[in-house]
């Protein structure tokens, strides 16, 4: 093993290598990492933005990793996080290392097998997703309607692609054209696959076990150690980021669900034989016993729905052993993917016959998907502690994990608290920037508390109010879809006369709604949960963030409410530890949006007068980043009108580059740091704004891609995205 320096010093190369300054807090937590694996105890850090909190574990991980010669396993929540990490991050903070390490540490990006296209998929391996099937229109006909083209693009990205990693596509393509060209892990051949040699999964997993760091998501994290599937190589240290996420993700991936068209597919997908015919029958029996329950937890089965789902079970049953192979049979596409779909209905509709203790049942209505049946346990904290807390040292960390002032919420959710739990240490490291003087807090205490019929004029009055002084530049974060439809709506009638944009959720894939937002001042988006967290617009693009209201779990929402329920019984306060202590984590992630750098200035708006009012409030506020906070409207508004004058230009928006096997970024000549908070960064390499003017003048001149390429020394993929980030185009 290479000899390993001490950390101190590592950190200082590490830092150095992106640019930055040591900051209190991040070497607090690279040294709170450092002993929690000497120590073999569990670790949870709050970090606040701006802290540099991937540098303060990592680089204690390259060392525990060079030292032992076991892998460390990295998990976030966000594909955004991730591409930070694997893009960004620890290339420099690889190559800083190397000469004090002997050699260069290595790393590697794992991913769930739908994330990847299939080579046998696409060769016509397995049959087609659709009955019009998108892959032969797409291939004679590009004119065909947008899934065409989408797949056209994606046959013609996979003839390029090293890594057929689909965060590598950008733009992206629709899920409908996506499942053209992949499987999913039940679907695929695995070893038995023709084209297994060449399949960009086992290669990404191949090359990950031989690496220091391996970076995933909760979800695959989970499935690996809660389905025993080994996908990830033996370790002893996971570092769980984004950990606030962590007990949604986890119950989102063991939730099952059945609906009648899930059973339909299963039974077309078996083929011609008797049980396959069985079980098609039943697909008119589980859409009439569905259809007539109201949406929401079920308490106890219905006996229709008993009935039904024990015929569902015995079809599923038969249909998996007519469609089979024989032992040593080959199996193809078609069979796998009958077999799995065939086995997913017999194992949701098995486990609601079983009616577990602690599993919830519910019922929804979906305007596309007709009604759907759902299973997910009311609490997964006893199942994180036996399967990820048992056999490895866990760090996890969050800007977000004290809630109310205690780590104790967060930690009663992945079970370190109670009989049989644990020892681990909670350490907050704060945050380098300074609050008071960044950001405004302002409670819009005049209001009346929101109701459930939606927003009152007088809210749309506020809004508007504080758009117009802002000149734009708002992210608003609404509580369900329907708000922050009604309110894009309101604003862009009212807001005709300024040239202000209103951008909303829903209109565009998510990751273009926020780059059109980030580059352009003026410009607002409105949406709900998913842009509560993750959103990562720094500068003067956003300096006004809109709650419209406290983000409390619905009153029906089944998982909740059977938490809520439970606590009670046991003589605990239900609505603080579920509804309040929900809430509180997303009100501090909404929040959070505001200031993500040093210079960053603005206004966290909340509509809700609740936040001064209720007896919850103090909960809540402390909860939050510490801003200025006020009641005042006049002085909020006035203060906006002055940061809109004297705002710089917007930060350019960074893409992602192309990725190897593994994941990692291909290799360019150097990696450089970018010069400025505006420089923009793609595929590793910085643009300068003499490189944008070269270039911008060298479109506005007609020079073509390849003489520009040639100019500016660069290959094709980085020029063309950075033309695409500062909209330009050969031959306009």
């Amino acid at each position: 093993m290479p000899a390993v320096p001490d950390l101190d010093t590592m950190l200082r190369a590490a830092v150095a290598a992106v640019g930055g300054t040591e900051r209190p807090g991040q070497v607090s937590m690279a040294r709170a990492v450092e002993r929690a694996v000497e120590q073999e105890e569990h670790l949870l850090v709050q970090a606040g933005t701006g802290t540099g909190k991937s540098l303060a574990y990592l680089v204690p991980a390259i060392a525990h990793a060079m030292r032992t010669g076991k892998p460390v396993v990295v998990a976030t929540a966000t594909l955004a996080l991730q591409a930070q990490i694997v893009d960004r991050d620890l290339p420099r903070i690889a190559d800083a290392l190397a000469p004090l390490m002997g050699r260069r540490p290595t790393f590697a990006l794992v991913k769930g097998r739908s994330n990847y296209l299939c080579e046998h998929k696409l060769v016509g391996g397995f049959p087609d997703e659709d009955d019009d099937s998108l892959l032969s229109v797409g291939s004679v006909d590009r004119e065909r309607g947008r899934l065409g083209g989408e797949v056209v693009r994606l046959r013609e990205w996979a003839e390029l692609t090293e890594s057929g990693d689909r965060d590598e596509l950008v733009p992206g393509v629709s899920n409908r054209a996506w499942r053209q060209v992949s499987v999913t892990a039940h679907e695929c051949l695995g070893s038995k696959c023709p084209v297994v040699a060449d399949c960009y999964v086992e290669r990404s997993r191949a090359a990950a076990t031989e690496v220091d760091v391996i970076v995933t998501n909760h979800s695959f994290m989970a499935i690996d150690a809660f389905e025993g599937r080994f996908m990830l190589p033996e370790h002893d240290l996971l570092i769980i980021d984004e950990a606030h996420e962590l007990t949604d993700r986890v119950t989102s991936t063991i939730t099952d669900e059945l609906t009648a068209s899930s059973v339909s597919v299963a039974a077309r997908r078996a083929g011609k034989g008797e049980a396959a015919a069985r079980l098609a029958e039943t697909s008119d029996l589980v859409a009439a016993a569905l259809e007539q329950l109201p949406e929401g937890r079920l308490q106890s089965m219905p006996e229709r729905l008993v009935t039904t789902m024990q015929l569902v079970l015995d079809a599923s049953r038969a249909a998996l052993s007519e469609i089979k192979p024989e032992k040593g049979a080959e199996v193809d596409g078609a069979r796998q993917m009958a077999l799995a779909a065939v086995q997913d209905v017999f194992d949701t509709s098995e486990r609601v016959l079983e009616d577990r203790e602690l599993d919830v049942v519910w019922i929804t209505h979906d305007q596309r998907r007709g009604s759907v049946l759902r299973v997910a346990p009311m609490s997964v904290s006893l199942l994180v502690r036996d399967k990820i807390f048992a056999e490895r040292t866990v760090v996890l960390t969050s800007a977000t994990l004290e809630l109310g002032g205690t780590f104790d919420a967060v930690a009663g959710t992945i079970g370190l608290r109670g009989a049989g739990s644990p020892t681990w240490k909670g350490l907050d490291v704060g945050s380098p920037f300074d609050y008071p003087q960044q950001g405004i807090a302002y409670v819009a205490a005049h209001l009346p508390p929101p109701g459930r019929d939606g927003a009152s004029p007088a809210v749309f009055d506020e809004i508007e109010e504080l758009v117009r002084a802002a000149g734009g530049r708002t992210l608003g974060l609404f509580s369900s879809r329907r708000a922050a439809e009604a309110a894009a709506e309101q604003m862009r009638d009212r807001l005709a006369d300024t040239g202000i944009r209103i951008l909303c959720q829903g209109e565009d894939q998510m990751p273009t709604l926020v780059r059109d937002f980030a580059s352009d001042a003026t410009t607002c988006l409105f949406g709900t949960m998913s842009l509560w967290q993750g959103v990562d617009v720094p500068g003067s693009a956003c300096q006004l963030v809109l709650i419209d209201r406290i983000p409390f779990p619905r009153p029906d929402d089944p998982l909740s409410s059977a938490r809520t329920e439970a606590i009670g019984r046991m003589g605990g306060n239900g609505f603080m530890a579920v509804s309040a202590t929900h809430a509180a984590l997303r009100l501090a992630q909404g929040a959070g949006r505001l200031i993500r750098r040093g210079d960053d200035r603005g206004v966290v708006a909340f509509l809700d007068s609740r936040m001064m009012s209720a007896r919850y409030a103090g909960f809540l506020q402390r909860s939050l980043p510490p801003f200025w906070p006020t009641s005042d409207k006049e002085l909020v508004l006035g203060a906006l009108r002055r940061l809109d004058q004297e705002a710089p230009d917007v930060v350019p928006v960074v893409q992602p580059g192309a990725r190897g096997i593994g994941g990692a970024p291909l290799p360019t000549d150097e990696v450089p740091v970018a010069r400025s908070p505006r420089t923009a960064v793609t595929g590793g390499h910085a643009w300068t704004d003499e490189q944008d003017e070269e270039l911008r003048d060298g479109v506005g001149s007609g020079v073509s891609l390849e003489e520009l390429c040639e100019h500016l020394e660069l290959a094709p993929d980085l020029v063309t995205a950075r033309m695409h980030q500062l909209g330009l185009e050969v031959g306009a």
